[in-house]
């Protein structure tokens, strides 16, 4: 059983507006995250991402960050989290994120030129903070190695004319109150 693809499939609908968004425990920690469903995710992203030789894991501040700690468990690989206060260390850089709800600063720390990254996250949707986030860490001399986002929803987004791949473990959209699986294996 895909508890994934059921996860998405049960996940409850809220309307935001004119918008109809799912809720669920990746991208939202509600209802309850089940270790099953985590475990899941964290064994599809290692065998979806190109693992070899990275140096670091890359994740935004919040969602992303219960995924990245699991898959730096199980790797060993050191996880970056970006985060929306600033600290003021040597080497810190900020990046303005605009997505379809908000415009907000984030700031990477302990990543230098050169190192080799991989790019976590729970939900690509506009794609606005990963193109932000992928831009920052080019701006950096950072080597993306792979770019990962565990759902992603349907639809054209930032990153589509940006040359930048991103791989998904599930494409899904909202559609008349319920979650429709576009594609259940994702991109990539």
């Amino acid at each position: 059983m895909d508890q994934l693809r059921q996860s998405l499939l049960d996940a409850p609908i809220i309307e935001k507006g004119e918008y109809e968004y799912f809720v669920h425990p990746v991208s939202d920690g509600v209802p309850m995250l089940r270790p099953e469903l985590l475990r899941e995710i964290v064994i599809k992203i290692i065998r979806k991402a190109d693992l070899e030789d990275i140096d670091k894991i890359v994740t935004p501040a919040a969602m992303g960050i219960h995924i990245s700690t699991a898959v730096s468990l199980m790797t060993d690989i050191p996880l970056v989290v970006i985060r929306k206060r600033q600290y003021g260390l040597d080497g810190e850089v900020s990046l303005s994120a605009q997505t379809g709800y908000s415009e907000s600063e984030m700031y990477i720390n302990d990543v230098e030129e050169g190192d080799r990254v991989l790019v976590l996250d729970d939900v690509l949707s506009t794609g606005g903070t990963m193109k932000a986030i992928l831009d920052a860490l080019e701006h950096i001399g950072a080597e993306v190695i792979d770019v990962v986002a565990v759902i992603k929803k349907a639809g054209p987004n930032d990153l589509d004319d940006a040359g930048y791949s991103v791989k998904t473990l599930i494409n899904v959209t909202v559609e008349d109150g319920e979650v429709i699986i576009v594609d259940p294996h994702g991109d990539g």
